[in-house]
């Protein structure tokens, strides 16, 4: 499975990241699949999301039942595009796209919910 994000949308989450910068962001991906595509089209502040540094979460019951949700996007202050095994652990939908510090488009990685590598791909 490849993902697939608008450049506008990467720059707003990378914007986000920036801004909140020591503190971790979170944010959920709204998009949709094709047989191999997955398409990013937008993002959703989750509600009572909350973060500091090190940590960005929200509650995963408290959320509407929205199918056009699938996952999450966060930032790594650290500068580490690799997920840690908190954040498999707390893995939401089927993908999740890390933005790292400097918060550039070479620091933006995706997984899968067993941390491999997706591809991922810039639009526009």
């Amino acid at each position: 499975m490849r993902v697939v994000v608008g450049k506008e949308l990467l720059r707003s989450i990378l914007s986000f990241a920036r801004e909140k910068h020591p503190n971790e962001i979170v944010v959920l991906l709204r998009g949709k699949t094709d047989d191999s595509d997955l398409l990013i089209e937008e993002l959703l502040l989750p509600p009572f999301g909350t973060s500091g540094r090190g940590f960005a979460e929200f509650r995963p019951h408290m959320l509407p039942i929205d199918f056009s949700v699938v996952g999450t996007a966060h930032s790594h202050p650290s500068g580490s595009t690799r997920p840690s095994s908190m954040d498999l652990n707390h893995f939401y939908a089927r993908v999740m796209v890390i933005v790292a510090y400097p918060y550039t488009e070479e620091t933006v990685a995706a997984y899968n919910s067993k941390g491999e590598a997706l591809p991922l791909s810039i639009t526009g």
